[in-house]
C-alpha cells in the first residue's frame, strides 16, 4: 500500500515555513503508515533524548532517507504545498532556499519509488529551481476552470454570509468582478 506524506507551507504559522518543520512532519507521516518507517523514527526519537533535543535537518534527512532505502516497499508520495509561501528572506539560506534545496535532494536521490509533487506561485527563484527537476508542469492560473472555480466560491460567499447576503445584486457583481480578476488564480 502506498504511503503518502504531504505538508502545506502556511505563511501565518511559524511551524509550517521552513525545511525542519516540512521534514519532521513528513517522517512523523511516514512513520504511522509502516513498522519499518515507525522504527527508524523510534532510533531517532531515542538518540535526541526521548525528543528532548530537536535533531538537526542533516540528521531528519537521513531518517528520510533510511526510510526511502528500505528494500521493497510500494509507492511513496510526498507532497509539499504552498511552496511559494516559505519566506524568501535575507537570511543565508533563507528558509525558502532549504526547502528548495530539500526538494533538490529527494528529486535527485533518485528513489525509484518516490514521488514528488510540489505546488507553488510562479516566483522567478523557485521556477529556477524546480524547472530543471521537473517531469511535468502545470499552471492554474490561466485555467478556466480554475477562474471559474473562484467566482464560484466568491458568489456562494457572498449569498450565504449574513452580512453580505443583504448587498444590493449590483454590489455583490462588482465585487465578484473584481476580486476574480485580482485573484490571480489563486
Amino acid at each position: 500500500m502506498a504511503s503518502i506524506a504531504f505538508f502545506y507551507f502556511d505563511f501565518k504559522d511559524e511551524s509550517k515555513k521552513n525545511a525542519h518543520d516540512a521534514l519532521s512532519s513528513l517522517l512523523v507521516q511516514l512513520a504511522a503508515k509502516s513498522d519499518a518507517y515507525s522504527e527508524i523514527l523510534s532510533t531517532l526519537y531515542s538518540e535526541h533524548d526521548a525528543g528532548s533535543k530537536q535533531p538537526r535537518d542533516d540528521v531528519l534527512r537521513k531518517a528520510l532517507e533510511r526510510m526511502l532505502a528500505i528494500p521493497d516497499q510500494a509507492p511513496i508520495y510526498i507532497v509539499l504545498d504552498a511552496l511559494d509561501e516559505c519566506p524568501n528572506s535575507a537570511d543565508t539560506p533563507s528558509p525558502r532556499e532549504e526547502v528548495l534545496s530539500l526538494v533538490e535532494w529527494l528529486v535527485e536521490s533518485r528513489c525509484s519509488n518516490l514521488w514528488v509533487s510540489v505546488t507553488s506561485r510562479t516566483e522567478v527563484d523557485i521556477e529556477a529551481i524546480l524547472q530543471p527537476l521537473a517531469s511535468h508542469k502545470t499552471s492554474l492560473h490561466s485555467e478556466t476552470g480554475q477562474k471559474e472555480d473562484i467566482t464560484n466560491y466568491i458568489t456562494w460567499f457572498l449569498n450565504s454570509n449574513p452580512k453580505t447576503r443583504k448587498w444590493r445584486k449590483e454590489d455583490k457583481e462588482l465585487v465578484i468582478e473584481k476580486l476574480s480578476e485580482r485573484a490571480d488564480g489563486m
